[in-house]
């Protein structure tokens, strides 16, 4: 390899255009650094919609919902979904079922 190529080009196996592991103008490492980026990208969205909430908060959400005294509460899972199932004994002496989904 001429003088010239190997020190543009360094020791990347550069044997001219078209050849070798990377384009004159660096096409394939843009490709892998434009699908490194999504990946990163699809990775944060997928954690920001995964957090969990606590029996408690649960427990709280379903009060604000329906006044009373809570007699149970059941983790349940619906489909791919965990719900929270929290039954209350209002004033008036009912039983409501209150149904909270427990990813927020």
């Amino acid at each position: 390899m001429p003088a010239a190529e190997t020190a543009c080009h360094g020791d990347r196996g550069y044997r001219g255009y078209g050849r070798g592991r990377y384009d004159a103008d660096g096409v394939m490492r843009a490709n892998r650094n434009r699908l490194l980026f999504l990946l990163c990208a699809v990775l944060a969205a997928t954690v920001v919609h995964a957090r969990e909430i606590s029996v408690q908060e649960a427990v709280a959400k379903a009060q604000q919902e329906v006044d009373g005294k809570v007699l149970s509460v059941q983790a349940l899972n619906v489909g791919k979904r965990k719900v929270y199932r929290i039954k209350i004994l209002t004033r008036d002496g009912q039983v409501r079922i209150v149904q909270v989904q427990a990813e927020q």
